[in-house]
Order: C-alpha cells, then structure tokens, then sequence
C-alpha cells in the first residue's frame, strides 16, 4: 500500500499525521516551498531587523474536543498561545502562525515545490503527474482549495468535482506594513466586514512577534473582488490609504510596503459530508470547504478523511 496526499495545509497534514498515529506513512505533496499555505508567515529584512507578517489566517479557534486536545499539546509544546486581542477563545502560532504545521510536517515525508498537474487512474494504481515525473500510489487523498479540488478530480471523480464546483472561494488582498514608530492606534485589531478594509491587526501585539512596529491589513472580499487584477505595489498604497482613513490618523510613511493576494482566501463551506472518501477507487478528499472555513474546520476534514480511510481498510 502507498498511499499519496496532494496538499500540505492544515487539512492535509492533519491527515497524514492521524494515518502516521496508525502505522501509514503517506508522501504528501505541495506547490508551496514550506509549511504555511493560508496559515502562512512572510518575513522580510529592514536594516538588517526581520520583520513578520502572519498576511493569511490571523487566528484560530477551538471549539470540537479532538481539536482542542491538539491545540492543548501545541499549547504545552509553545506553538501556540492565546492571543486575547482577537477574542476570549483565539490562538496564534508562535512565533508565527505556521508554527504548527511546521512541526506537523518536520515528523511527515513532505516533498516541497511539487504541482500536481493531472491524475489517472491504471488498474488499481493512481498515477500523478508533475512536471517532469509521474508517480504511482494505491491511494490517493486531496487536501485542496475547492477551485484546485476540482480541476484535478473533472476528469476521475466527477461527483467529486461536483461537489467541489458548488463550493466558492472568496479573494482577499492582503498589505504587509511596517513603521518606524508605533501608530497611534489605541487597539491592536480593527474589524468592520462592510468597510474596504474588513481586518487590520497590529502583528508585533502578537506573542512572541518582536517589537517592530507591524501591521496587517485585509481589504473585504467585494472590495478584493472590485481590484483583483491590480498590480501589488498599486493595491498596496490604495489599501494602506483606506486603512488610514478607517483608522482614523493621518498618513505615515511605511519603512516596508507589499502586498499579497489570496484567490482563495475562504471557501464557502459545500453543502455535505466534511470529509470525501470513495473506497471504490481508494480515493479521499478533504478541505475546509467540507466542513467549516477556518483553521478547525480544515483540521477536522483532514482528520475526518483519515478516519474514513482507516475504517475502510
């Protein structure tokens, strides 16, 4: 049995770490060049001080009891702690948000930069095509974005790809700025889902961030929508501006400016099981646009498919 998982997020590591639990070690692969995918963190250097900027998932919650005993041990491990600011039942990761699964894949065998560009199916063998090799398992799990879910399953799983079709995702522009001095700017988060700039945290107010003077700012999904195509440097200034002018203070200069853009930032949950599996054609698939969007709804599908699995055997 070799079995191959096509995602390296939340969902995907926590699958592979519940197979590793029973005995099946999995070869997970992932575009990414490291652990993060909407967990992730950008760092950049400024006069020789690095900067952080957790510019996807800004916390997590944990609210189902298998996913709280997890977050207990990454708790009491330190690669996580609360962070009140965002509410009474938030977690960071320390000291970046991509703490976690940095220290699920360390103990999982995860081939970095890898796409998987096509699936087929031989007999009872999977074959996966990158660019350049092709590669051949017995069982094949999906831990993807709906939209990437879906391309890759058109063509073997089209009730699959069914579901994941029925499933959206929505954009979010993301600005990464650092000062030179604090912003006179009293709380460390600023939310409002009907203005141009539905989230800005001060990223240093994080534990375990550093000093320097950090923000991150997340235009709305419309608003991502209405300037999606845009060049980064020009949605950088138009952000920084609306963020000024929700805030309330005048403009200061930047020491650092970028921006990022997340095509799929927050699945729209489908409607369904939160976890895919098909013991026919031994394939799985899971997201959390199975089950909820957020960090726990990613965890709980990826473990759930797991489960379906395991069942299976």
């Amino acid at each position: 049995m070799k079995v191959a998982i096509i995602g390296a997020g939340m969902a995907g590591l926590a699958c592979a770490t519940e197979l590793a639990k029973h005995g099946i070690a999995a070869v997970i692969y992932d575009k990414g060049r490291g652990a993060g995918g909407r967990m992730a963190t950008r760092r950049a250097k400024i006069d020789g001080v690095t900067l952080h900027f957790d510019h996807g998932a800004q916390y997590f919650t944990a609210r189902d009891a298998g996913f709280k005993a997890v977050v207990k041990e990454w708790e009491q491990q330190g690669l996580v702690a609360p962070w009140p600011a965002a509410g009474a039942e938030a977690y960071v990761g320390t000291p970046a948000m991509n703490a976690p699964l940095k220290h699920m894949a360390a103990a999982l065998d995860v081939c970095w930069g890898e796409r998987a560009l096509r699936l087929t199916q031989q007999g009872d063998h999977w074959h996966l095509e990158f660019e350049g090799s092709t590669e051949s398992y017995s069982h094949l799990l999906l831990a993807l974005p709906a939209e990437q879910a879906g391309e890759l399953l058109a063509e073997v799983a089209p009730t699959f790809a069914e579901q994941a079709a029925a499933s959206t995702s929505d954009p979010c522009w993301a600005v990464m700025a650092s000062f030179a001095a604090p912003l006179p700017i009293e709380q460390d988060t600023l939310r409002d889902r009907k203005a141009q700039i539905s989230w800005a945290a001060r990223n240093n107010a994080k534990p375990g961030r550093g000093v320097e003077e950090c923000w991150v700012i997340h235009a709305s999904a419309d608003h991502s929508r209405e300037i999606l195509e845009l060049g980064k440097d020009v949605v950088a200034d138009r952000l920084l501006s609306a963020f000024f002018r929700q805030a309330g203070i005048k403009p200061v200069a930047p020491t650092y400016l970028t921006a990022h853009r997340w095509r799929y930032a927050q699945s729209q949950a489908a409607e369904g099981d939160a976890a895919l599996w098909n013991a026919d054609i031994s394939l799985g698939v899971a997201g959390d646009w199975l089950s909820q969007p957020r960090v726990e709804g990613a965890w709980l599908s990826g473990h759930g498919v797991a489960q379906r699995f395991l069942n299976a055997l």
